[in-house]
């Protein structure tokens, strides 16, 4: 199952790099990066492009390996939502989030750092937008337990490194202060 996920994340970095679309990969792949482990069915990358950038990803993957539907990744462009892109070969879902257009979404983008996980070197949320999207997903509804345990586990994996200020400041103005308290007191 690993190489398979390593053979479709690689395929989706290298055509992304190769169009020059900036990226973060997200999610439980990226809590890879920090530790943290557990299945998923799935991987996130949020990326950065417009509509004809977008367009031409969509229309550059190759039918024969990838199934992928401009007229949805058009929609997540517009609604600030995700696509997903399945890999035929692997079995593996891609959701591709295109970048909300907010101070936190601005602020986790610029803070990507690139790191390798699972063989392949790319660009990841850092720990820190890597807890506070796992809250905010919970919060929506989208998430479950499984992201609050995942937030606590991160958190323990950093320890003193967790710049809690940053978390905390992003908590507070997103208004997550519940499900970081939730979070913590598991």
């Amino acid at each position: 199952m690993t190489d398979e996920l390593t053979d479709t994340l690689r395929e989706i970095v290298s055509r992304l790099e190769a169009r020059g679309i900036p990226y973060m990969l997200v999610g439980s792949v990226a809590a890879l990066a920090y530790g943290r482990t557990r299945s998923t069915q799935d991987f996130d990358v949020v990326i950065e492009a417009h509509a004809g950038v977008l367009r031409a990803l969509v229309r550059s993957l190759p039918e024969e390996r990838f199934h992928a539907a401009e007229e949805a990744a058009m929609e997540a462009l517009e609604y600030e939502t995700q696509f997903s892109v399945i890999d035929m070969i692997t079995g593996w879902k891609v959701d591709l989030i295109p970048r909300k257009r907010r101070a936190f979404s601005e602020a986790e983008f610029a803070r990507r750092t690139r790191v390798e996980v699972l063989g392949v070197e790319l660009f990841v949320a850092t720990i820190e937008d890597t807890i506070i999207a796992k809250l905010e997903w919970t919060q929506a509804g989208g998430g479950s337990q499984r992201q609050l345990e995942d937030v606590r586990e991160l958190a323990k994996l950093s320890g003193s490194k967790l710049d809690r200020a940053y978390v905390e400041r992003w908590v507070t103005a997103l208004g997550l202060e519940a499900m970081w308290a939730q979070a913590l007191a598991d």
